[in-house]
């Protein structure tokens, strides 16, 4: 009996201590609810439970466990407006982080990490479309894009009043901190003073901290793309075309000298050939007419002879000629005055 009731005892046990331990991995943090509410200490800040082993009421409190990493955010890429009125496709990613455990399981409905990323979503934008309308395109694209970063991610985290206010408000918080650690009430007046100064439209009053904010690419809307590439392609075309006129024109000029060149040659050379020519025609007639000169009837007799032999080269030439023809003169002569000429 004694035995039964020990071990049964021995089980209620185990079950508390399992309902009633719970762990918190390491990049992890938790607050425990309590009748669904946020359980707070004296100083009505959220209770904060680091990695490790801890110990609820149960039945009565539940754990709510959050990751306390830095979380990226990729945005999906969306349209805005520069200061000289261009459209521009921008797509970039956020990095985050809770940074107050109560206040983000306030905003965000019971710690929905897709309405948080909806809240930053909505900021975001709104505060890189203010921020693209002070620049135009080439501050964007230069330098000037690390300083627009720089500006979004302090206006996301501190809201539109800037990063000034909110660094006096932590210099005096901390200072106030370091003088007066030991009285609670102080601590707790500072600390109010410093919710006090957050302003209601940045991201530190939903609890979450921007860590970072960087474009990842830059890109000019479809229709506006096409009709540069368009253009482009008509300057190219029009480049092309002037170099493509420009070749045919020096082609037709080296064709034209070429032409002019080759008649000119063909000219001289016909020139040169017709001197030649007249020259060796004058040059045999000198020589006939000298040979002529010296002996009249020898030449007469060589003369006639070729004509004989041109005109009768074959049997079957056939001439018909008058006897007293003086072409036949020598063939009427005896043998012996034709051997004796």
């Amino acid at each position: 009996m004694l035995r039964s009731f020990l071990l049964c005892f021995m089980i209620c046990i185990v079950i508390m201590l399992f309902f009633s331990l719970f762990i918190v991995q390491e990049g992890q943090k938790g607050i425990i609810l309590r009748f669904g509410k946020v359980l707070r200490d004296i100083d009505k800040n959220p209770v904060i439970y680091n990695p490790g082993l801890h110990i609820k009421i149960p039945g009565i409190e539940t754990v709510k466990i959050f990751d306390s990493r830095i979380q990226t955010m990729n945005n999906q890429a969306d349209r805005f407006v520069t200061m000289e009125k261009k459209d521009l496709i921008i797509d970039s990613y956020i990095k985050w982080r809770i940074s107050d455990l109560g206040l983000y399981y306030l905003a965000t409905g019971g710690g929905d990490i897709a309405q948080a990323e909806v809240l930053i979503k909505r900021k975001f934008s709104d505060r890189l479309r203010s921020e693209l309308g002070k620049l135009n395109v080439q501050g964007i694209v230069t330098d000037s894009r690390n300083q627009l970063m720089t500006d979004v991610r302090a206006s996301l985290n501190y809201g539109t009043a800037g990063e000034e206010i909110l660094e006096n408000s932590h210099s005096e918080f901390n200072k106030f901190n370091l003088y007066s650690t030991q009285d609670n009430k102080i601590n707790q007046q500072n600390r109010n003073n410093f919710v006090d100064c957050i302003n209601p439209n940045s991201m530190t009053a939903l609890g979450i901290e921007i860590i970072d904010v960087r474009i990842k690419q830059i890109n000019l809307p479809t229709e506006v793309s096409d009709a540069i590439y368009q253009r482009m392609r008509a300057e190219r075309d029009a480049v092309a075309r002037r170099h493509r006129s420009q070749g045919r024109e020096e082609s037709e000029k080296l064709r034209a000298t070429a032409d002019y060149e080759a008649t000119r040659t063909l000219a001289e050379a016909k020139r040169q050939a017709l001197i030649i020519r007249g020259e060796a025609d004058a040059e045999t007639a000198r020589l006939y007419a000298k040979t002529f000169n010296e002996d009249p009837e020898f030449y007469s007799l060589i003369r006639t002879l070729r004509a004989y032999e041109n005109s009768f080269k074959n049997n079957n030439d056939l001439m018909i000629l008058s006897s007293d023809s003086n072409f036949l003169r020598f063939m009427r002569s005896s043998n012996s005055t034709v051997l004796g000429h």
